[in-house]
């Protein structure tokens, strides 16, 4: 095929639908949805997606690490969850009868919820990281693991409220709402903080991949761990490094996800992991290791809450919206075997 000067052979072409054939089915579905309903493509409906995929990104851009380095992380959602309540916990507005801690009778400043999110999600993650680099276990069986822990630890701490009732935490200090859920104008076009907060991770995200040491060893490691080592990597520290990174940004999700949703209940984080992962593998990042970029899993983490959001917007039954979201999941990962396959 020769378009203008330059000639493409078939081989050229099958790699590049092969690389953007995800793209495109999706762009397709969101041009159909578009046809049937042009309100779709409205500014606030765009908005309101860059919003919801927002907190699920950031999640995103910590597990693709995990998933560069050819592992993964399933105790995504419930260590976001425990994390949240832990934010919603030190968070209820001080005039609130019922609130978690009787004892804070004035708002407690945002950086010390903030901080504890992030150190209860490190915790797992270095629990994850360590079982990983060291025991050698499967990512997959660790993370299982830590997954019922962090539910269990995030049931047992709701049900400690002194009402002794089991009811989702909320009621919160309108600063914390107006700080980690509030909103800006520019030229007429309300913008969520959230969706400013996700670009800021995910730029620093995007430096530490490609500008610093750890990120050239994560793609080392990812790519060929044995060839990694010899090269003098210490592949250890590197996963244990990825893997505190991955909690950090669970951490923040966690916080900012208390303060959208606005109650953090015992279903908080409810397979967030299916959609954080789906958005990695959708933006690129190979199951098999060492491929990916940040600018990749930002993409695919608002085409698939494009996606997720025109199901709901076109009354598709809710039972029906898991097939479509199984399938996509199924797709991506077959198109990223095929790749890895092509390569070899």
């Amino acid at each position: 095929m020769q378009i203008g000067s330059k000639t493409i052979d078939s081989e050229q072409l099958k790699t590049f639908f092969l690389t953007y054939a995800l793209y495109f089915i999706l762009g397709i579905i969101l041009i159909t949805v578009i046809i049937i309903d042009p309100k779709f493509a409205s500014v606030s409906n765009l908005i309101n997606i860059i919003k919801q995929a927002s907190t699920k990104g950031i999640l995103a851009l910590g597990v693709a690490g995990l998933i560069v380095l050819a592992g993964t992380d399933l105790s995504i959602g419930r260590v976001m969850g425990f994390s949240a309540a832990v934010t919603a916990s030190l968070v209820q507005a001080t005039t609130y009868s019922a609130r978690y801690y009787q004892w804070i009778e004035s708002p407690v400043p945002l950086f010390i919820p903030l901080f504890l999110s992030i150190v209860v999600a490190i915790v797992f993650s270095l629990v994850n990281g360590f079982g990983t680099a060291y025991l050698k276990m499967h990512p997959f069986i660790v993370t299982l693991g830590t997954q019922l822990i962090a539910y269990g630890g995030l049931c047992i701490y709701i049900e400690a409220q002194p009402s002794g009732s089991a009811q989702a935490l909320s009621t919160f200090e309108r600063n914390f709402l107006n700080k980690a859920a509030g909103s800006f104008t520019l030229g007429g076009v309300t913008i969520p903080l959230v969706a400013i907060y996700f670009l800021i991770c995910a730029v620093a995200m995007h430096v530490i991949w490609t500008r610093t040491k750890l990120g050239k060893n994560m793609f080392a490691v990812g790519g060929n761990e044995e060839a990694a080592r010899v090269s003098g990597v210490n592949v250890q520290k590197t996963i244990m490094l990825v893997y505190l990174m991955a909690g950090v940004c669970y951490g923040i999700a966690a916080f900012l996800e208390a303060a959208r949703v606005q109650s953090v209940g015992s279903n908080t984080g409810l397979n967030y992991e299916l959609d954080a992962i789906s958005a990695v593998v959708i933006g690129g990042v190979s199951f098999f290791g060492g491929v990916g970029t940040i600018t990749g899993v930002v993409i695919g983490s608002i085409l698939l809450q494009a996606i997720n959001y025109s199901l709901y917007f076109l009354g598709v039954n809710a039972y029906l919206q898991y097939i479509i979201r199984g399938l996509i999941i199924i797709i991506a990962v077959a198109i990223d075997v095929r790749k890895y396959i092509a390569k070899r």
